[in-house]
């Protein structure tokens, strides 16, 4: 495993990470303690020393797993925790400091942290980036001793460039992956320019860019990738990405022409995203402890070539770009 620096949070962490939206099992699941836990320990063996975890994942039940494992292991693991998505109407006018303070009181019980080593809002409606009031809080929740440093996480290169406006705004949580490029033309130089760490999540698309869905391919009725495709339940670009599920396969089917079975797909497009040295971290998921331990190999790769490079992102601007470039 290599390792990169998370901005201005001077924490070193780990090029591949974790992001646990499904720890403890697949998207619409119950939660599995047990499983939870091997995951976890599975990472850590692999040298993942950076989590993130959010409030609404598993109803809290993430935030513990994190938390309790972080304490297991003192000083080993940085653990990134996520507030907002609980308001219900999940609404502008609910982001008070009122209720961020309530929202990382919350998760400091969950966690059983004495203090959180970043707390990201999780997604808000845009129109809260434009509140210093907001940003405010972090800093006197910082200056209390419960938050080492905040971030944010954003659907829209808009909201990162504005977040990082903000001086205390340490990281910034965004989609990037071989078919959501945006974020590469400004954003990427913006934060670097503030010392802001770039998290990327989504990194393959929903599973998309594993190469392993089909036509036949179904999901079960709790999982967003049955859901949301329209954007019923939150932001569309949540899921594959916001691409159209056939444009998604056709483009699929030109990349795998490019690129040979080993490494898996799944490999080349983590890959790709490390090749950006201005990505401190890509947290893709896992439900199993075998996808842990292939998403870790990314790690290990050689760059791919400039050849390789041109080819990606001529089937990006070709098959994807005038779907979901404009859109976030």
């Amino acid at each position: 495993m290599k390792y990169r620096t998370l901005g201005k949070t001077g924490y070193p962490v780990s090029e591949i990470s974790l992001g646990t939206w499904q720890l403890g099992g697949v998207w619409g699941s119950s939660f599995d303690g047990a499983n939870a836990e091997t995951i976890l320990e599975t990472a850590f063996e692999q040298g993942i020393n950076f989590l993130d975890t959010a409030d609404v994942y598993s109803s809290g039940l993430s935030e513990k797993a994190v938390g309790s494992f972080a304490k297991r292991h003192p000083g080993k693991v940085r653990v990134a925790t996520k507030c907002g998505r609980r308001l219900d109407p999940h609404v502008a006018s609910g982001y008070t400091p009122e209720s961020i303070r309530g929202f990382v009181e919350d998760s400091l019980k969950n966690t059983g942290l004495e203090r959180l080593d970043l707390v990201q809002l999780h997604c808000p409606p845009t129109e809260v980036y434009y509140r210093p009031e907001i940003f405010g809080t972090f800093e006197r929740l910082r200056e209390e001793g419960k938050v080492d440093h905040m971030g944010v996480s954003v659907e829209k290169v808009e909201e990162g460039l504005k977040a990082i406006e903000y001086p205390n705004v340490a990281s910034v949580q965004i989609i990037f992956n071989m078919f959501r490029q945006r974020p590469a033309e400004l954003f990427f130089r913006e934060a670097a320019a503030r010392n802001v760490g770039v998290i990327v999540r989504v990194p393959l698309a929903s599973g998309l860019l594993t190469g392993k869905f089909d036509q036949a391919t179904t999901f079960g009725k709790e999982d967003h990738r049955t859901f949301n495709r329209n954007g019923e339940a939150f932001d569309k670009g949540e899921t594959f990405s916001g691409i159209p599920w056939d444009s998604g396969l056709r483009a699929i089917a030109r990349l795998k022409e490019v690129f040979p079975l080993e490494p898996p797909l799944a490999l080349v497009a983590l890959r790709w995203i490390l090749d950006s040295d201005l990505v401190s971290c890509v947290i893709p998921g896992a439900s199993r402890p075998d996808q842990i331990r292939s998403n870790c190999r990314a790690s290990d790769l050689p760059p791919l070539s400039e050849s390789e490079h041109q080819i990606v992102k001529r089937i990006y601007e070709v098959d994807i770009k005038p779907l979901v470039h404009h859109l976030w």
